[in-house]
């Protein structure tokens, strides 16, 4: 490894390290109650307890009741199952969105296009905030859902959910929110909103991939996405994977229980990053809300610098980040949600993702700017 030192990862929105408690959680049911939970057997139905035990510690953390949650593969299966089923539970054929979600929101979103239906994509302000008054403006009689993300996953801007979810509600419509980068990170207003559907993801909290959950408030009758089996109460066909759940519900524990001085913590490193980049490297400016953002996320524009060599250069010099965009073909291509903030596309190359977590210190968080504004200047150069 060039340039020396341990490993600093700061790609905690792409997935991060499983936790001791998730991993302890885990393994009797690697290793000894590794049964189906469906069978009739002692230790498949110790599985099969685990499962429900697992979704019991969920809905308390969440202030919800076990049978509003079912457990998914993850939060893109969650998403589509909202948005899919979602729209389809309504009968109606109009559905809001905006520019700036996750692409397990707007893939959907294009699939449902390609079999009739309508979506009205919301523009963002400068900072990436959905206004409220715009999906007001957007509603029509055929409108069925409306989805808007918690958080989102590139530039960290909160969304004002409560406000939204009020308007969808006071107006019979569904309102589905991606919560994936904000489960565990920020107290979650189900018990007051009108969240009708909400979708997270256990490796974004140091809990396994491959494991996530739909809440489903009560009342709310989506058909089921996958079909086969009677798992899940008849909504989600297929073998659950118990192992995978025990580790959500023991991470979503720890997620939780230390959020508020875990949140602190990132919170300055957070600001402590954005100041020195923002104001050592020239023309560097921040991408996203500079208040009401994730406590662990930044991401900034670093003008005249591409991101894939930047990010190269970085990892070479032990340091893992992110241009928070995706890496098809082996071209980064620019962040479509950086462009939805009006940059050019010469920014949107150049925007940069870390996230990090509370154990990056400040000493790894001086060696990282150290780095970047060293690597930025190389390339300006080149």
């Amino acid at each position: 490894m060039e340039g020396g030192g341990r490993m600093i990862y700061l790609d905690n929105a792409a997935t991060t390290e499983l936790c001791e408690e998730a991993r302890e959680a885990m393994r009797p049911y690697l290793e000894e109650d590794y049964g189906n939970p469906s069978s009739i057997y002692l230790f498949a139905q110790r599985a099969k307890g685990a499962v429900e035990e697992s979704r019991r510690k969920l809905s308390e953390l969440m202030g919800v009741s076990p049978m509003e949650l079912y457990f998914t593969g993850g939060g893109t299966e969650s998403d589509n199952w909202a948005l899919i089923s979602g729209i389809e539970s309504t009968g109606k054929r109009h559905i809001i969105s905006s520019k700036i979600e996750h692409h397990a929101v707007l893939r959907s979103c294009a699939y449902l296009e390609k079999r009739g239906f309508s979506v009205t994509y919301l523009d963002v302000d400068e900072r990436g905030r959905v206004e409220p008054a715009a999906v007001l403006e957007a509603i029509r009689d055929e409108t069925g859902l409306i989805s808007i993300m918690s958080a989102n996953n590139e530039i960290g801007t909160i969304e004002p959910i409560s406000e939204i979810s009020e308007i969808a509600g006071e107006r019979g419509i569904l309102f589905h929110t991606d919560a994936v980068q904000a489960f565990g990170q920020l107290p979650l207003p189900l018990g007051k909103s009108r969240i009708d559907l909400l979708s997270a993801s256990a490796h974004k909290i140091r809990g396994p991939k491959g494991v996530g959950l739909l809440y489903m408030r009560r009342g709310v009758k989506l058909p089921p996405y996958l079909h086969g089996g009677e798992q899940e109460r008849g909504r989600r066909a297929g073998t659950e994977n118990v192992a995978a759940i025990a580790g959500f519900a023991a991470a979503a524990e720890r997620a939780f229980r230390t959020m508020k001085e875990r949140g602190e913590k990132e919170r300055r490193m957070r600001d402590y990053l954005i100041r020195r980049l923002t104001t050592e490297i020239p023309d560097c400016c921040l991408n996203g809300d500079p208040e009401e953002r994730l406590p662990n996320n930044v991401n900034v524009c670093i003008r005249g610098v591409e991101a894939e060599p930047l990010l190269l250069l970085l990892d070479q010099r032990g340091i893992a980040a992110s241009a928070g965009s995706a890496c098809a073909s082996g071209s980064l291509d620019p962040s479509h949600v950086i462009l939805a903030l009006g940059a050019s596309r010469e920014d949107a190359y150049g925007s940069l993702r870390l996230s990090l977590d509370e154990r990056l210190s400040r000493e790894d968080a001086d060696r990282v700017v150290s780095e970047i504004k060293r690597i930025a200047d190389y390339l300006r150069r080149e």
